[in-house]
């Protein structure tokens, strides 16, 4: 059954021994939200976590209390909020474009003019890990392997599938492919279950960390080439950048960054939630922006600036008006 958002709370004073003042009802309205956000292991969690709980601090003055549900990521996340399951869920920009526009999951059902963005969060690499044992050094040579994918309902099922597309290879006839969790991808390597997957993430990822601290020795494998280029050209939401192996990872075989292409975070939302729950969530965010970037390393580098790029849906109204209030918005 579709939650309703806004819950009446009635507050009663009773008279009596521990009341002097007479008897009265307030009716006060809370709205409670909940925040989609991904896998306990990957960075959406933490960061809806944060959120809300910034978002919680100031309840008692703005009547919103905040909830985190930790979900199958990006694709779920969007549907969630388009059937009213949630009110605000994290995508990869790349998925937001999809939906907004009735592209691959969304091809059936049409655009979903509705939704809408709040903010950006953290750049995501997409991630392709391998046995160093499986002998892969190229994206090519998953040819005949044993490579999971990621969930259908999460934003890096996706992009495996454009990597693995951009570099020639067939998905379904290539490769072995799996549809594991990213959180099962590491023990599905040291099992020998698998010769490699892909994950989407921002870094430091415990996923990954679990991945090359592991008996089985990995490596990172760049995805870049021809391909690749075209297929960042040809996807405005899309960009060239680098998995810090060096940094993050010295568990791994390789100890330099290996190049790869990646999406960002946002947040997202629909139409219809209210616009000053939607500018209050901004302002908690925005206005506590050196502690919210304190609650994950993946958040460490952002700018506020940063958080209006690789927006893919209109931002909703109420995120318009505080970012035009402290003139981050023209």
């Amino acid at each position: 059954m579709k939650k309703k958002m806004i819950i009446p709370v009635i507050v009663c004073f009773v008279t009596g021994l521990m009341f002097n003042a007479a008897p009265a009802i307030l009716l006060a309205e809370t709205a409670f939200v909940t925040i989609g956000s991904g896998d306990f292991t990957g960075v959406y969690f933490p960061t809806g976590l944060a959120i809300a709980k910034m978002v919680n601090k100031k309840r008692s003055q703005s009547g919103i209390r905040a909830t985190v549900e930790s979900t199958r990521g990006s694709v779920f996340n969007i549907n969630a909020i388009m059937a009213g399951y949630l009110e605000f869920g994290m995508a990869q920009s790349d998925i937001q474009y999809q939906a907004v526009n009735g592209l691959t999951e969304w091809a059936k059902k049409g655009p979903q003019k509705e939704l809408r963005a709040v903010f950006s969060i953290h750049h995501e690499s997409v991630c392709l890990v391998a046995a160093v044992d499986a002998d892969i050094n190229a994206i090519t040579d998953l040819i005949g392997k044993k490579v999971n994918l990621g969930n259908p309902g999460s934003g890096q099922y996706q992009n495996a599938i454009d990597a693995l597309q951009a570099a020639g290879l067939s998905p379904k006839n290539d490769i072995d492919a799996g549809r594991s969790k990213a959180s099962e991808a590491p023990i599905l390597l040291q099992d020998n279950r698998i010769d490699a997957f892909f994950c989407t993430v921002g870094h430091p990822s415990e996923t990954l960390r679990n991945a090359t601290t592991g008996t089985r020795k990995v490596r990172f494998i760049s995805i870049n080439g021809p391909g690749i280029d075209q297929m960042v050209a040809d996807k405005n939401y899309y960009t060239k950048t680098t998995v810090p192996v060096a940094q993050f990872y010295p568990g791994a075989d390789n100890s330099v960054d290996v190049k790869t292409f990646g999406v960002i975070a946002t947040l997202s939302t629909i139409s219809k939630i209210p616009d000053h729950i939607v500018y209050t969530i901004t302002k908690e965010v925005f206005d506590h922006f050196a502690e919210f970037k304190k609650q994950h390393p993946a958040l460490g580098g952002l700018t506020k600036e940063d958080m209006l790029k690789g927006l893919s849906a209109p931002l909703h109204p109420g995120a318009k008006q505080y970012l035009r209030e402290v003139d981050l918005l023209q």
